[in-house]
């Protein structure tokens, strides 16, 4: 993609990595911000080649310090992206997987951001919050809403109702975090986790990702298990379907082809 200002993309392979380029801000966005990284998402949803996605912040200071205050009182404000907060935080239909890499601070709409993708990675000097309270605000980007479907109830409202910052260890033990590591090497782990990803066949990926969040709202167990859900519907149909069981009784590494 060209003429991008607030954001970097490369492409390595099969993997995205998108980079919030604000450092200078701590990586916070504003509207402008957001939308150019909604069309940073679109395209990435559109490429068959692209299978994994990885979101980051530029520095060693912040993954996203969340939303613009200062843009916002000097009246620099306009519609949301559809998507919500950074392309992501209120895009409900990408079924390909997102990493969050965070590289330090993650607060408000930055938290919400991490939030809304599939894992997080965070460095051990990485803090999360929804500190909106403090200026008058709620997280209303899916903070309040997505954290206490993650971890339980009364830590969530702890979380929620003090704005207090989360160290990167206890968001771990909490269940929102799924590794930390040393700083600086976010990305290098990020990059880990999406190989790992990468030796399944993309389509059976995101199935089962679908059928993780889809069932989520079915009313039974039941229900859930016995739902066929749409891409889960057209595995079966795949040449990566094929490939699967035929290399591993010829035991060798799957050559998957996303078709």
């Amino acid at each position: 993609m060209d003429g991008l200002v607030y954001s970097t993309i490369e492409d390595r392979g099969h993997i995205r990595i998108v980079t919030i380029n604000r450092p200078e801000v701590m990586n916070a966005l504003n509207r402008e911000a957001s939308h150019e990284l909604e069309a940073v998402w679109n395209d990435f949803a559109a490429h068959d080649d692209l299978w994994v996605g990885i979101i980051t912040g530029a520095g060693d200071r912040a993954f996203s310090a969340g939303n613009d205050l200062k843009a916002q009182a000097a009246g620099k404000r306009g519609p949301r992206p559809h998507t919500g907060f950074g392309g992501l935080a209120m895009r409900f239909d990408l079924a390909k997987p997102v990493i969050a890499a965070v590289n330090g601070l993650a607060l408000g709409g930055g938290f919400e951001l991490a939030l809304a993708c599939d894992l997080i990675i965070a460095t051990e000097n990485a803090y999360f919050g929804l500190p909106e309270g403090k200026v008058g605000m709620i997280a209303s980007g899916g903070g309040v809403q997505r954290l206490p479907r993650i971890i339980p109830e009364k830590e969530a409202l702890g979380i929620v109702l003090t704005g207090r910052r989360v160290p990167a260890e206890e968001g771990r033990r909490l269940g929102f975090v799924n590794e930390v590591v040393p700083a600086g090497q976010a990305l290098d782990a990020a990059l880990k986790w999406a190989n790992l990803i990468l030796e399944q066949a993309p389509v059976a990926v995101r199935a089962a990702k679908e059928a993780v969040f889809a069932s989520l709202d079915k009313p039974t167990l039941e229900d859930a298990i016995r739902t066929t859900y749409p891409i889960h519907a057209t595995l079966t149909s795949t040449e990566d379907f094929i490939e699967g069981p035929r290399a591993f009784a010829e035991k060798r590494k799957p050559v998957w082809k996303n078709r």
